[in-house]
């Protein structure tokens, strides 16, 4: 906190008029509380008028330069114990943004931390050394031993390990990594020895690109903002010229000069629209912080507006609403046969022990879940495209692909291919000593609560979400029918998901699309706003999308979106708290006799009170009321 300008000199300024209160209150001599008022004008009051001073210069009239000249004022008035009042409360509410916008940008720079500052390189000839991870280049070697942070993105080239990448992924468990795997950097290596071959450099890895967009949060401004400052550029010279009128008209009817330039000073103060300026941005950027703190990058004010206008989601199938690596969703053993299907599982894992292929690691993955003990295989082979193939207990046993197994000759096992593939789930064929004697079933695992995301989406948005996805139509239909999902487009190409998005939004819906591949970049871009899962993203849509999921849990979505609800309605109370302040004081002292420190102390705690309000966001409360909230 102590790190912005901003907080700092607020302090000073709050210290110095705490002082000169307190002196002038003990009967000191005018001439020092008078001097440590001052101070506190210099203190509070030099930033905002330097602003207001070159905002002039490009013929821009300042609210900031407007609070210090009003200040002045009120000094040259007498009144200087009301303008360090008014300089104090001015200086704590930009204090108070400045606050919010650094919480926004720590919640991701921690993740910076977590890259190792230094890597072990190997040269051509293998000899290691010590350097500094941020000169690696692409194409640089690195060795990355147990208990070590990767210092790069990258590609195993050599080796595998269990890697701990929560930091990125939010995975609860480590992943197990070998060659041709992709690692990040910051993340830990739990067991074995990796040789990493580096494929970004230090300022495109995957933390440095979410540190890079969520920092442009903070310099951007939501639409609401946007009016409103166009807005105060022709309000802020309407009263200008309303506090010189009111000024000089009542000299003209004989007030002593004195009485009117503190009724003109009193009115430019109360009519400011600081509150009304400092109303939109708090919430957003609060927000956008307590969303980072929970594994959902906003890249700006604006996405998080229009996070919170979002009334239809359209999610992609692979890798979103699945998580893109397969499952064994059945065992079927062929009639005569003569096995059960522990021992056809038992059979077709054995060969697949040494398989790098996904389908072949589920196939395994499964027989250790059940229970099934694996025997061990020898001669294994892999051909690429068709599958494995072992001797066990000096039997063959092959695993492949029914293209290459199936001749057309056992009509039950095509037929049996034919079924499950009409279901969208992929089959792989185990022939025995040449004899086909089943078929497995795969298929892509739905995440962890993704029907339940679904159910809760249509109960805060009043529609249901719909599925755009370039799969083929059974296996859309199968996932879409356990997810909850009535509405599927499917066989898309990129085009045909922008045109689905451009349907659904020409029917009056402001969409928000859910997708991870570069196919799904275009449609991203069209809709009303784009949300990347992080975990397997492509770079294009990371960089397309306005928000990014970065520990892949789907719940996060509809706890967001109802996060970003609850911060436009933030701001609409603070826009209509703002301006029933401004209209009650003005009334006040054109038609009463408003004091200037109550139309100090009414104003500027106005801004304050909306300054608070919208930081209410921050409180992890604000996150746990948006995963309980159904509308």
């Amino acid at each position: 906190m102590w790190s912005l300008p901003e907080v700092r000199w607020a302090a000073a300024a709050t210290v110095l008029f705490a002082v000169g209160g307190v002196s002038q209150l003990a009967g000191a001599p005018s001439w020092l509380w008078w001097a440590l008022y001052l101070g506190c004008y210099a203190a509070g009051g030099w930033e905002p008028g330097l602003a207001g001073l070159k905002a002039l210069r490009e013929r821009t009239l300042d609210v900031d330069l407007l609070m210090v000249v009003a200040a002045i004022g009120a000094a040259a008035i007498g009144q200087v114990f009301d303008g360090a009042l008014l300089i104090v409360i001015f200086a704590t509410s930009g204090a108070l943004e400045a606050l919010a916008t650094k919480r926004t940008e720590d919640s991701v720079r921690s993740l910076l931390d977590l890259a190792p500052e230094q890597a072990a390189r190997l040269d051509a000839e293998g000899a290691e050394e010590v350097v500094e991870a941020a000169a690696l280049q692409v194409g640089d070697v690195m060795l990355v031993r147990p208990g070590e942070r990767i210092g790069a993105d990258g590609q195993v080239l050599a080796g595998a390990g269990a890697v701990d990448q929560a930091s990125i992924t939010g995975e609860s468990l480590p992943v197990d990594k070998q060659a041709g795997d992709e690692v990040f950097a910051g993340t830990l290596n739990g067991t074995g020895v990796l040789r990493v071959q580096v494929t970004r450099p230090s300022g495109e890895t995957v933390i440095a690109r979410i540190v890079a967009m969520v920092e442009q949060a903070s310099a951007t401004k939501a639409r609401t903002q946007l009016f409103i400052e166009k807005i105060e550029r022709r309000y802020s010279v309407v009263m200008v010229a309303a506090t010189l009128v009111l000024f000089a008209l009542p000299l003209v009817w004989g007030v002593t000069v004195q009485d009117s330039l503190l009724r003109a000073m009193t009115f430019m103060i109360v009519a400011s629209p600081c509150a009304v300026v400092l109303a939109t941005m708090p919430p957003l950027l609060a927000a956008i912080a307590t969303a980072g703190r929970h594994g959902v990058l906003v890249k700006s004010a604006v996405a998080m507006e229009q996070l919170g206008t979002a009334d239809q989601v359209a999610f992609d199938k692979t890798g979103t609403l699945t998580e893109g690596r397969p499952q064994l969703t059945g065992v079927h053993v062929l009639a005569g046969a003569g096995l059960s299907e522990d021992r056809l599982l038992a059979q077709a894992a054995a060969a697949e022990q040494g398989s790098e292929h996904p389908l072949g690691r589920a196939v395994v993955q499964a027989a250790r879940e059940s229970g099934v003990a694996l025997e061990a295989a020898d001669d294994f082979s892999s051909e690429p495209g068709r599958g494995v193939r072992a001797r066990i207990h000096g039997s063959v046993v092959e695993v492949a692909s029914p293209a290459y197994l199936l001749d057309g000759s056992d009509r039950s096992a095509v037929e049996m291919v034919a079924g499950l593939q009409d279901g969208g789930q992929t089959a792989v064929v185990v022939r025995v000593d040449s004899a086909v004697v089943g078929v497995l079933a795969l298929a892509d695992r739905m995440r962890p609560g993704a029907a339940e995301t679904v159910d809760r989406l249509k109960a805060l948005t009043g529609l249901a979400p719909v599925l755009l996805t370039g799969d083929n139509a059974r296996a859309a239909a199968r996932l879409a029918a356990h997810a909850h999902i009535s509405e599927v487009r499917a066989d898309l190409l990129p085009a045909d998901k922008v045109s689905a998005v451009h349907d659904l939004q020409a029917a009056g819906r402001k969409v928000a699309l859910v997708g991870d591949g570069v196919n799904d970049a275009p449609a991203l871009a069209s809709a009303h706003v784009g949300i990347a899962m992080g975990r397997g993203g492509s770079d294009l849509a990371l960089d397309t999308a306005d928000a990014v999921i970065t520990r892949d849990e789907l719940a996060t979505i509809p706890a967001v979106i109802a996060l970003a609800r609850r911060a436009r309605r933030l701001v609409v109370a603070n826009l209509v708290i703002a301006a029933t302040f401004i209209t009650v004081l003005v009334a006040w002292d054109l038609f009463g006799d408003l004091p200037l420190p109550l139309g100090v102390a009414g104003h500027e705690g106005s801004t304050v009170i909306v300054g608070l309000n919208g930081l209410r966001l921050l409180r992890n409360a604000a996150w746990r009321r948006a995963t309980r909230t159904e509308s």
